[in-house]
C-alpha cells in the first residue's frame, strides 16, 4: 500500500469515527505503528487531522454523530427509564465504575442517594458529581475527547486495570447473538479493561440497539451479567439472553432487586476476590 492510500485510509476511518489511536489504525492498514505515526505527522502538518497522545482525531468533524448532547437526545424517554430501572440493582456504598454512554450518565443521576463510589472516565458524569459532599469520585487520566466528554488513551485504560469494583456500567453501540459491539478501538479497549475490573457488569441497552451491530467487537455475551433494556425489545431476543445465563431487566416491567441480594452463587464476593492471588497482594484497590 502506497503512502497516499494510508493516508486516505486514514482520513475515511478517522471521518466514521473521529478519533483512532496509533495501534488501530495499525491494525485496520496492517502495517507498523511506526509507519502509522510518520503516515499521522505529514497528515497534520497539512491540518486535516491533529495528533493526540498515542492517535490522531479529525481536525474539524462535520457531524454531531458523536457529540455528547446530541447523542443525549435520542431515545430519551427509554435511556431515562432504563437508566431508573438500573440504578434499583446497585447496592448502597458499593464501588461503581460508570462508562462514558449517555444512558450510563443517565443512571449517574439516579445514584447519589446510595452514596457510591465512583470510578469513571466520563466528564459529564465527574462534573454531576462535583459539588456533592456524599460521595467519592475517582476519574482517570487520559486524552479529553472533547465531543464525548470522555477520557481516552493508555493513561485511561491504565487506570482502570489498577482498580477493581462491584459492579460495572456500560452501554454499547449495538448487540447481537455474537456479542456486543461499539463505535471505535479507543471505547472498545477501556471497556474491556472495566469489564475487566468488576465482580459484575450490567449494560444498558435500548432496543433501538437490539440486533444491531457496530463497528468493533467489545466483548462476547458470556461475560454479561444483565442486561436492562427497555419494553420495545424483542421477546425472542430476550429470551436468548436468559438461556445464556443472562439476568434480563425490563424497565418499568418488575420489582427490581439491588444484585448483592442475587444468590450467593451468582458470582465472587469481592472481599474474597482481594484476599486470593489473581491480582496479587500488593495490587491497589480503589486508588488510582
Amino acid at each position: 500500500m502506497t503512502t497516499d492510500e494510508r493516508q486516505r485510509r486514514i482520513e475515511e476511518h478517522l471521518q466514521k469515527v473521529e478519533f483512532a489511536s496509533l495501534d488501530e489504525l495499525s491494525e485496520l492498514l496492517d502495517t507498523s505503528v511506526s509507519t502509522v505515526r510518520r503516515d499521522v505527522t505529514l497528515l497534520a502538518s497539512k491540518g486535516t487531522i491533529r495528533r493526540t497522545h498515542g492517535g490522531a482525531r479529525l481536525a474539524d468533524p462535520k457531524s454531531d454523530e458523536f457529540a455528547f448532547s446530541s447523542r443525549d437526545t435520542h431515545q430519551l424517554e427509554q435511556k431515562e427509564a432504563i437508566a431508573e430501572a438500573c440504578a434499583r440493582l446497585v447496592a448502597a456504598n458499593q464501588t461503581i465504575i460508570i462508562d462514558a454512554g449517555t444512558t450510563c450518565y443517565h443512571v449517574a443521576r439516579h445514584l447519589e442517594a446510595k452514596t457510591p463510589q465512583v470510578i469513571t472516565n466520563s466528564l459529564p458524569v465527574a462534573n454531576l458529581y462535583s459539588t456533592s459532599n456524599r460521595l467519592e469520585v475517582v476519574v482517570t487520566g487520559g486524552v479529553i475527547y472533547p465531543r464525548l466528554g470522555v477520557l481516552v488513551g493508555p493513561l485511561a485504560v491504565e487506570a482502570f486495570a489498577k482498580v477493581r469494583a462491584d459492579v460495572a456500567i456500560l452501554s454499547c453501540g449495538g448487540i447481537t447473538a455474537e456479542g456486543i459491539t461499539n463505535s471505535h478501538g479507543l471505547l472498545i479497549e477501556i471497556q474491556r479493561a472495566m469489564i475487566n475490573a468488576a465482580r459484575r457488569v450490567i449494560f444498558c441497552i435500548d432496543s433501538s440497539k437490539i440486533g444491531r451491530q457496530s463497528i468493533s467487537q467489545l466483548c462476547d455475551l458470556d461475560v454479561i451479567d444483565v442486561v436492562v433494556t427497555d419494553q420495545q425489545a424483542p421477546p425472542e431476543f430476550l429470551a436468548m439472553l436468559a438461556q445464556r445465563n443472562i439476568r434480563v431487566v425490563l424497565a418499568g416491567a418488575e420489582v427490581i432487586e439491588p444484585l448483592n441480594e442475587l444468590p450467593a452463587d451468582a458470582s465472587v464476593p469481592l472481599e474474597a476476590i482481594h484476599e486470593s492471588s489473581r491480582w496479587g497482594d500488593d495490587m491497589p484497590v480503589h486508588v488510582l
